[in-house]
């Protein structure tokens, strides 16, 4: 129904914003990723969608469409509703969400708060083929470093080291070094924890 706004924004917090639309406030509920790239009282364009229920009509606003696509997807897949969608989109960026579905990986989705295993899963299996397709995710390059990835996970937790808190770690490490191997994922987690 409501597609997009754009407007001068009038009051920012860190869950909702109010934009100004030729005289008109509207409230969206947003995610922290939105929240951190808003610029303060200008001009912006929010993509919106609009969530209907007996009870309410929320807004919620998207600096990005592909933030939107996002949260589409994941409000489509039973047990998870718009406020679970929006706080794994404050949790992790669209990117992040893409790739953890894509390459499977039921740790990260399930770090989410308010995500239990079972729903982890069903949202991998609902949404992996829409999200490979969607945003055209290459899966031959995802298999290596999320193997590496689970493998130096597993490890970390053998000695000790709790799940949530080694796998944000780790993670940024696959990213900044895409080819390492397992052995140097953790030497290099075991220097940071």
């Amino acid at each position: 129904m409501i597609t997009q706004i754009r407007g001068r924004l009038v009051e920012k917090n860190p869950t909702d914003v109010v934009v100004d639309c030729s005289g008109v406030g509207y409230l969206l509920h947003i995610s922290l990723n939105t929240y951190a790239a808003l610029p303060e009282g200008e001009n912006v364009v929010l993509y919106t969608h609009l969530s209907v229920r007996e009870d309410a009509h929320t807004l919620f606003g998207f600096i990005s469409k592909t933030e939107r696509a996002i949260f589409k997807f994941l409000i489509s897949v039973s047990g998870v509703g718009p406020s679970i969608a929006r706080t794994m989109l404050s949790s992790m960026t669209s990117e992040e969400i893409q790739q953890a579905i894509a390459s499977e990986n039921v740790a990260v989705i399930q770090s989410v708060k308010g995500i239990g295993a079972k729903t982890a899963q069903r949202v991998i299996v609902d949404l992996k083929d829409k999200i490979v397709k969607t945003f055209d995710i290459d899966e031959v390059s995802l298999s290596p470093s999320n193997t590496n990835k689970g493998e130096a996970l597993s490890a970390l937790e053998v000695l000790g080291f709790q799940r949530k808190q080694s796998d944000k770690l780790v993670a940024a490490i696959v990213k900044e070094y895409p080819d390492a191997t397992i052995e140097q994922i953790i030497k290099l987690a075991l220097k940071s924890l």
